[in-house]
């Protein structure tokens, strides 16, 4: 039996018999938050396969379990039929979190961008149609929402994407409700926010916090793109991993769609000057022009979570910058 205890304080101790006889797939297994999620699973003890290209992923994220011989790799890419139909036999659930999710990037390249996500998420569905799957938790974004009219946002708002890489996530999520709609997958989509923590890669693509504390180590000003009074909902990688995790085991949620964010909204300056203050430096902000595809604002309405999921985020924002910082 095997005891797990993360930053979110999160506790549990594996019944081994009963995960031991589920098989999970992880897409992106070897990436920030698919490496967290891999711990977990490992720490509950069902049997793990990951299948990562490792373009962005990292197989020291996962050595632990692979020197272990806890965890089954695969490097392979999601659109590849013949390796994903392999990768999928034998496996009770599939949990879809490989993707190019940069909106730059997305911007860029909006065909490589759709291949990836709407064909490579496909391609995934259909193995595990014939492959008997029991259950498909594919992540999707809180991107899909666009700018939302109202906030909090519920997971009944409209849909309003501004970037091919929301696009792309939205219809991935229409093939999800229409697999279970003609009862041959059973699909639980999850709207992420903006996750943050450990392991988060550095590229000219990632994410706020990770470059604001990039900038700090180097004494870089930080930078805002924008007047920085947009909002964000960041999210610990630990808390989303217990979401996930509850995705994977919960009854009664197949065909639902749940937003998996903190509830609590920060502005891009408030984050910024955070993060000032916990590295200890006095550095400039500077604020550059908006860029494509970025929404103005955007927090989550995560009672839905809560009430089916038993969804709770424990770690809050300044928490988790300390560890990252």
């Amino acid at each position: 039996m095997v005891t797990y205890q993360s930053m979110s304080g999160y506790v549990s101790e594996a019944i081994s018999v009963m995960n031991r006889s589920k098989m999970v797939l992880v897409t992106g297994g070897a990436g920030f938050i698919g490496s967290h999620l891999v711990d977990r699973l490992v720490s509950e003890g069902y049997a793990v396969r990951v299948v990562d290209d490792l373009s962005t992923g990292r197989l020291e994220n996962i050595g632990d379990h692979l020197s272990r011989g806890s965890v089954d790799f695969v490097q392979g890419d999601i659109r590849d039929s013949e390796l994903i139909r392999k990768c999928v036999d034998g496996v009770n659930v599939v949990v879809h979190l490989a993707a190019l999710t940069s909106v730059p990037f997305s911007v860029k390249n909006p065909d490589l961008t759709f291949d990836v996500n709407v064909s490579g998420s496909l391609n995934l569905m259909r193995s595990c149609v014939k492959e008997g799957v029991e259950r498909f938790v594919f992540a999707s974004t809180c991107a899909v929402f666009g700018d939302p009219e109202f906030l909090p946002v519920n997971e009944n708002a409209q849909v309003n994407p501004i970037s091919p890489y929301a696009e792309s996530k939205l219809l991935a999520e229409r093939y999800c409700s229409g697999f279970y709609e003609r009862g041959v997958l059973e699909s639980v989509v999850l709207r992420f926010f903006n996750v943050f923590g450990p392991r988060q890669g550095l590229s000219e693509y990632s994410g706020v916090i990770t470059r604001f504390v990039d900038r700090c180590r180097r004494g870089l000003p930080l930078v805002v793109y924008g007047d920085g009074l947009q909002t964000r909902d960041f999210v610990s990688v630990f808390d989303v991993v217990e979401g996930v995790l509850a995705a994977v085991r919960s009854g009664g949620v197949e065909g639902e769609v749940f937003n998996i964010g903190s509830g609590k909204a920060t502005s891009l300056n408030v984050l910024a000057k955070a993060v000032l203050e916990l590295a200890g430096v006095d550095l400039e902000i500077h604020h550059e022009k908006p860029r494509a595809g970025d929404i103005k604002d955007s927090y989550a309405d995560i009672s839905k979570a809560k009430r089916l999921l038993g969804f709770e985020p424990r770690v809050t924002l300044r928490e988790g910058l300390k560890a990252i910082v």
